[in-house]
């Protein structure tokens, strides 16, 4: 049965304020950045592990990778925000098709508190613990889990509770299906979703409010369109 609500409080943060829960989607508001992949990727920064093939065309971004991947886009993010693209995994015989890894940082620092663009990182997963950031991994393992976190900033630490690693079959990619995936940073309120689906809600007492957002995957060949931001409406 689909999870229409999932709560979770971090330990760390149990003592802290009670927020209320949120059963539908946040409404947008007024669109802050835009890109529909027709002129090139000026807005965003490639970190790959391993060559890989980035490219835009017919308003789509192609990711054709072999190893780990993030591309960061340029512009900071102020919350409240919405964060939404459409994408797809591609499974369609080549040797990156696996169906797997669509992957999201979002509101992410460097844990002193500056820009990740700032400091380059080779694309390998665990280089990105030094961020303090949300981050779920929907479709991980070939396609065998889905799960979030959020990261402390600190090496080594990659912080899961149990109830957010999720194995069931509706939370998964569908092969070479559109999927609306859709980040909310409202405060204390991080949610995310896929389609009409919301996977995990956290009601975040020490809530990061701002900073960078980056697609991720690895070994995978992924699609990505329609890619946009909106101040959530108050």
């Amino acid at each position: 049965m689909r999870r229409r609500t999932l709560l979770a409080g971090l330990a760390c943060l149990a003592a802290g304020p009670a927020l209320a829960a949120s059963d539908g989607l946040p409404r947008r508001g007024r669109r802050l950045h835009a890109d529909d992949f027709r002129h090139g990727l000026d807005q965003w920064v490639l970190e790959a592990e391993k060559p890989a093939k980035v490219v835009v065309q017919g308003g789509v971004l192609d990711i054709d990778t072999p190893a780990g991947l993030t591309l960061w886009f340029r512009p900071e993010l102020i919350g409240p925000v919405m964060i939404e693209y459409q994408a797809q995994a591609v499974s369609a015989g080549g040797p990156n098709d696996r169906v797997s890894d669509l992957n999201a940082f979002w509101m992410a620092r460097d844990a002193g508190g500056g820009s990740p663009l700032a400091t380059p990182r080779t694309g390998a997963f665990a280089d990105y613990d030094t961020l303090k950031t949300y981050y779920v991994g929907q479709g991980g393992n070939a396609n065998t889990s889905t799960r979030f976190r959020r990261y402390v900033g600190r090496p080594g630490e990659r912080p899961l509770l149990p109830q957010h690693d999720h194995a069931a079959a509706d939370e998964m990619l569908v092969p070479n299906r559109w999927q609306t995936v859709r980040l909310i940073a409202d405060g204390g309120l991080i949610q995310y979703w896929n389609d009409e689906l919301k996977l995990f809600e956290l009601n975040d007492a020490e809530p990061y409010t701002r900073g960078w957002f980056g697609l991720r995957t690895t070994l995978s060949h992924l699609r990505v369109r329609r890619f946009r931001v909106y101040a959530l409406a108050r």
